[in-house]
């Protein structure tokens, strides 16, 4: 839960003369999104207000130039892949377009700031068709019966890792006779995902004649966070045999998309599945997208081949 008056860095508001006008448009900006996403958005504005009050620099007197000099610290200094960069300056952008409306600034010094090009290729590696199936095995086989769920829930479900720990048993039902499980996602959208009978198997191993309560609980018998779920992912990658660097929950999801599209799945499809709002989201992770043998060429050529 963020206070109002924790909006804004302290150290910034010291330096800024209208502190208060500040904390307004912040908590302007703030009020257009929910849930996590809110969360995330404060997460992103904070560090470019802190990066500003380490410059003495007020916010509300930042040109372009300033905001040149903000990417360039995030790529040189800080080291953030192009995506990071991106997301990131597009937060800033957003809330001094939102002062713009608000009629706190007249113009955004964030208009004309060439932002860095982001890979047409997500930068997140999947796991191959083996090692999904290895990890699943190992979760299956595993003593504690939240790994089986933990994984079938991101990598079956293609769940978010904040909407599988966020699950709770309550959110199980039944609707035009599929089970399915009622998912909070980002911006506090609500879906019903179907559960099928293997995740179904996962879900009820774990919730063990429970009623109430988290789906997936941690060792102390509280709800599993991102930073618990990752710790059992990386053990069960282990007992797998799965050689990843840096195993991570955001992995099973890319697997959950990469499957379904070398699968043959439509693209269209994938997309409501991942609940992706714009399909060139969709094709960032589909890493066979230049494999030549579903080539679009193959199949006008069988659909016209009586005429050729």
């Amino acid at each position: 839960m963020m206070h109002y008056n924790e909006l804004v860095p302290a150290q910034a508001s010291a330096l800024v003369p209208h502190a208060d006008r500040l904390q307004l448009a912040v908590a302007a900006y703030l009020a257009r999104f929910k849930g996590i996403s809110r969360e995330h958005t404060y997460s992103d504005l904070r560090c470019y207000l802190a990066w500003c009050a380490e410059r003495g620099l007020d916010p509300f007197l930042a040109r372009r130039p300033h905001l040149e000099l903000y990417i360039r610290w995030m790529q040189e200094v800080r080291g953030f892949k192009p995506s990071t960069v991106s997301r990131r300056f597009s937060v800033t952008a957003g809330f001094y377009r939102t002062c713009v409306i608000d009629g706190v600034l007249e113009h955004s010094p964030a208009e004309y700031v060439r932002r860095p090009a982001v890979p047409a290729e997500s930068p997140t590696l999947g796991f191959t068709h083996l090692q999904f199936e290895a990890l699943l095995t190992a979760a299956r086989q595993s003593a504690n019966p939240y790994d089986f769920a933990l994984v079938a829930m991101l990598g079956l479900l293609g769940l978010r890792i904040f909407e599988a720990t966020g699950a709770n048993i309550s959110d199980l039902g039944e609707e035009h006779g599929h089970r399915v499980l009622r998912v909070c996602g980002k911006g506090g959208k609500v879906v019903l995902v179907p559960l099928p009978p293997a995740v179904g198997r996962a879900i009820d191993r774990a919730a063990d004649h429970r009623d109430s309560g988290p789906v997936l609980l941690n060792s102390h018998g509280t709800r599993m966070d991102r930073h618990a779920a990752t710790r059992r992912l990386q053990r069960l990658g282990e007992a797998a045999g799965v050689r990843i660097g840096r195993l991570h929950p955001h992995m099973l999801r890319h697997t959950f998309v990469t499957t379904m599209l070398d699968a043959g799945v439509d693209l269209r499809d994938v997309q409501i599945a991942a609940r992706h709002a714009d399909p060139r989201t969709t094709m960032r992770y589909d890493r066979a997208r230049k494999n030549l043998d579903r080539h679009p060429n193959y199949i006008l050529a069988s659909y016209m081949a009586s005429g050729t």
